[in-house]
């Protein structure tokens, strides 16, 4: 089994330290999905929702989130993210959310893809909490990273 970067010799928790990496383009994108109830979705797809038009501002959320993935896993590293791309889409039975970052650096950038799905996701849970007690978050993933 491949030895844990986040631990010590001791099996403490660390930051790892990523100061002797090159930098390189790097970007992730990730997915997540949260079924409603046919209801749910027409007033989404109606912007009736009484907080508003659902899908933009689980978007703008999602941005918020992954910008601010640092302050909220305790061992991510603070990166400069050139592009964070958020799409929230109104599907037959739910809605599905993608996030892209994208940065120059020297880690990887799929947490703050991860985080910017599962933000967008909460916001849509949020939303529609009044109408929907059925609601359910699943299938959050990393869809992919690269480097270059």
């Amino acid at each position: 089994m491949k030895k844990l970067t986040h631990t010590d010799e001791k099996g403490k928790a660390k930051m790892v330290d990523v100061s002797q990496k090159p930098d390189q383009e790097r970007e992730a994108m990730a997915s997540g999905f949260i079924r409603l109830k046919s209801e749910t979705i027409e007033l989404i797809r109606q912007n009736q929702m009484k907080k508003g038009d659902v899908l933009t501002v689980a978007e703008i959320a999602g941005i918020q989130g992954a910008k601010r993935t640092s302050e909220l896993i305790p061992l991510c590293h603070p990166l400069q993210l050139w592009k964070i791309d958020v799409k929230c889409s109104l599907l037959e039975d739910g809605v599905l959310a993608e996030c892209t970052t994208l940065c120059f650096g020297k880690t990887g950038v799929e947490m703050e893809a991860l985080t910017g799905v599962n933000v967008a996701l909460l916001t849509v849970y949020d939303m529609c909490k009044a109408v929907d007690k059925d609601m359910v978050i699943e299938h959050v993933r990393l869809v992919n990273k690269t480097k270059k």
